[in-house]
């Protein structure tokens, strides 16, 4: 069956298996800092004075060179290829159920994209706990389907879907809000902007925005997330986590890998959305 006649949320999940390849390529060295500061490993220890983003990264490449910074590549495309064509493959399904005849709007907007965000986060969720494994340094994993037989072995099948709960508190919020604010911010350009040649720049800076605000308000739980998921021989519960990272780092401690975090989801996403909703105008769908 040719492409052009394939079912819309089949183009809808090729439209978004496509942007997720390029943002994840892009942004990986990010999603690496990110975790490597929530765990503090390689060298890099609280006692050594303030821990930040460039300490990282510098230590990263002193250590590991430059190739290191791309460590968890392959599980983040084999996370974000499907991932993102699931999530937006719902999302478009869920929309044109609900919304076929009219624009959702602010509290159906979240609905809409946590809605669809929980789908592909519990579908990825054992991709997503191998990726954050090969990104915290701790574990010497040679490949994707090798991690994945030496954790059901070792841990037990479950253990593939630790941090599940700290996952859907991060990712339905964070997609919620992110819809929200950028279906809003799209609604309010003027139509010589939003119609003109100038609409995927305009898209992307709407991204922008709902990222950085989604990025803020869903952080305290990928820290949590990241944690279950590197030390499930420590952490049994998501309040265990809780209560270790405020004994030992204080509210602050939340907050850790923000900056890494908000920089790749901010421009993950906007770039995810901007490339879907180029493609799908290029096929005649509405996204």
């Amino acid at each position: 069956m040719e492409f052009s006649l394939a079912h819309p949320a089949v183009k809808a999940f090729m439209c978004g298996s496509l942007s997720g390849t390029c943002s994840t390529l892009l942004f990986q060295p990010l999603d690496l800092v990110k975790t490597r500061l929530q765990t503090l490993q390689n060298g890099v220890q609280p006692g050594s004075g303030r821990v930040g983003m460039v300490t990282v990264f510098v230590s990263v490449l002193r250590t590991e060179k430059l190739l290191g910074l791309w460590r968890g590549a392959s599980p983040s495309f084999v996370r974000c290829i499907p991932g993102v064509g699931i999530y937006f493959s719902t999302y478009f399904t869920l929309k044109q159920h609900f919304f076929a005849n009219g624009a959702p709007g602010p509290l159906q907007a979240i609905l809409l994209g946590a809605g669809a965000r929980c789908v592909a986060g519990v579908c990825m969720l054992p991709v997503t706990v191998i990726k954050t494994r090969f990104e915290s340094g701790r574990y010497k994993y040679s490949s994707v389907l090798g991690a994945l037989r030496c954790v059901c072995r070792m841990e037990g099948p479950k253990a593939l879907f630790s941090g599940l709960t700290a996952t859907l508190l991060r990712d339905a919020p964070f997609s919620g809000i992110y819809v929200m604010i950028y279906s809003q911010a799209k609604y309010t350009l003027p139509p010589e902007i939003s119609q003109s040649s100038y609409a995927p720049l305009a898209n992307f800076s709407c991204g922008i925005l709902a990222g950085v605000l989604a990025s803020i308000v869903t952080q305290p739980a990928d820290v949590v997330k990241t944690h279950v998921q590197v030390s499930p021989d420590i952490f049994c519960r998501t309040s265990d986590v809780i209560r270790y990272i405020y004994k030992e780092h204080g509210l602050v401690g939340f907050f850790r890998g923000a900056v890494p975090r908000s920089l790749r989801r901010t421009m993950m996403a906007a770039m995810a959305w901007t490339v879907y909703e180029q493609l799908m105008a290029q096929m005649g769908l509405k996204s």
